[in-house]
């Protein structure tokens, strides 16, 4: 006779086996997209977790007897055994391409590596890239300076080391770039001086600004220079939203680190401190073209769009960009927001029509672009290889990975494998080693004249 079981106790069995079934697929899927950047928390111990918790599940399935049990106990444990293999599996097509990546050519290194600025975790593994000439810059922000060992000496050791590799592989100076614009994002603060937003220099009288906003940029400057810094993605030039705060802005947080929602005075205190930045020695980015202030979906997560006429832009959101470009030797920075009256089918970091039409030949802004961090939701919806290749052959000449240095191996090989199949436009690339070279971080290189002939008005 067989024992019936009760009401009362199928309930929480079956609960059970839906749950096993949920925590298995979810941990299937997590091991198998364990290298994609929205995973990036699992990495490390998070991984150690996923495997010794696939492994004990497996042993009290066994114990339980579940493979005697049919087909679904069979599937179950099958299921879970899965995590294990699919992690190493993954593991397993990361190193080979991280292999392949830190074996390319001396040439196609050459070629390509000029173009990477990339964030990292590992000392020795970002020295290795820079050695190699993967890589033309590094991006520094509060965990290298916490692994360095958090003071402004340790920084400066690390940094000096790095391009004393470079000086020893016989390779120009490494861009060295930070996020220091003052207020919410001081990410070198400490070991530096946490200034306020620049945005407070709004509130000052009109002809006490640009010399405030020139001192507000000295200090930034000489401070990131010290540390061995030579270029400052600040300031922001993207106009403060006239809405309020954006509920769906996590990340970008636009309301309050734009300057101000007024046009002139956004021109006037970016091109003081821009000027204040150079005249310490540090490179100024103006970010993030095309303007992020109408935009309400925030790219760090999805695809978003900038659908306004263009005149309205030239009149409003574009204005500091074209005064501050004119007005200094500041590099470009170029969001992931689709600018659809333009090239509503791609984001304006990888549109020709944006980057190589307006910028380019219509504004003819001969300085150097770089795309905002490629590790955004914006560009993996659309894809990463393809979102590399475009951009490139725009004409942009520096591509960020700043949030997970661990995708650059991806993104490189995406360049790589383009180069390979004769995908990548070399007359491009040949004009964009030109403004790298006119560019490079030495600080013994003349002055330029400004790219854009027209000076700002006002």
């Amino acid at each position: 006779m067989h024992e019936r079981t009760s009401p009362s106790m199928q309930i929480p069995r079956r609960l059970g086996i839906v749950s096993a079934w949920s925590i298995g697929l979810a941990l299937v899927f997590a091991a198998v997209n364990k290298n994609d950047p929205y995973l990036i928390a699992l990495r490390g111990a998070g991984n150690i977790v996923i495997a010794v918790s696939s492994l004990l599940v497996v042993a009290l399935l066994v114990r339980r007897g579940v493979w005697s049990g049919g087909w679904r106990g069979r599937s179950l444990l099958l299921l879970w055994v899965l995590p294990s293999l699919s992690m190493l599996g993954a593991e397993t097509s990361f190193e080979i391409r991280k292999s392949r990546v830190l074996n390319t050519d001396v040439a196609r290194a050459q070629l390509l590596g000029r173009h990477f600025v990339v964030g990292y975790s590992s000392f020795d593994e970002v020295a290795r890239l820079a050695e190699k000439g993967l890589i033309s810059g590094v991006y520094i922000t509060k965990h290298n300076v916490a692994d360095a060992g958090g003071t402004a000496d340790a920084v400066r050791a690390e940094i000096a080391a790095l391009q004393a590799r470079r000086r020893a592989a016989g390779l120009p100076p490494l861009t060295v770039a930070a996020d220091q614009e003052g207020g919410i994002v001081s990410h070198l603060s400490p070991p530096l001086k946490a200034l306020p937003a620049l945005s407070t220099l709004a509130e000052l009288p009109s002809e006490l600004r640009t010399r405030a906003a020139f001192e507000f940029g000295r200090s930034h400057g000489r401070e990131l220079l010290s540390l061995g810094v030579n270029q400052n993605f600040a300031p922001v030039l993207d106009l403060r939203p006239d809405a309020g705060r954006n509920p769906f802005d996590l990340h970008t947080l636009t309301g309050q680190r734009a300057i101000s929602a007024d046009p002139a005075v956004v021109s006037e205190i970016a091109l003081g401190y821009v000027r204040g930045l150079e005249a310490s020695g540090v490179t100024a980015t103006v970010k993030h073209f095309p303007g992020l202030g109408r935009v309400r979906t925030d790219t760090h997560n999805f695809a978003a769009s900038l659908d306004n006429p263009r005149e309205v832009l030239e009149a409003s959101d574009w204005r500091p960009f074209k005064d501050v470009l004119a007005g200094s030797n500041a590099q470009l920075m170029i969001g992931h927001v689709n600018l659809t009256a333009i090239d509503p089918d791609r984001p304006a970091s990888h549109s020709k029509p944006v980057v190589d039409g307006l910028i380019r030949k219509q504004w003819n802004y001969q300085g150097v672009i770089v795309t905002d961090d490629l590790v955004m939701g914006a560009i993996y919806e659309h894809g990463v290889c393809t979102a590399v290749v475009e951009a490139l052959n725009a004409g942009v000449d520096l591509l960020l990975v700043a949030y997970d240095g661990a995708q650059f191996y991806r993104v490189f090989a995406c360049a790589s494998d383009a180069a390979e199949a004769g995908k990548l436009d070399l007359s491009m690339l040949r004009d964009s080693e030109a403004r790298l070279r006119r560019n490079a971080p030495e600080t013994e290189r003349p002055p330029v004249a400004p790219v854009i002939a027209a000076r700002p008005a006002g």
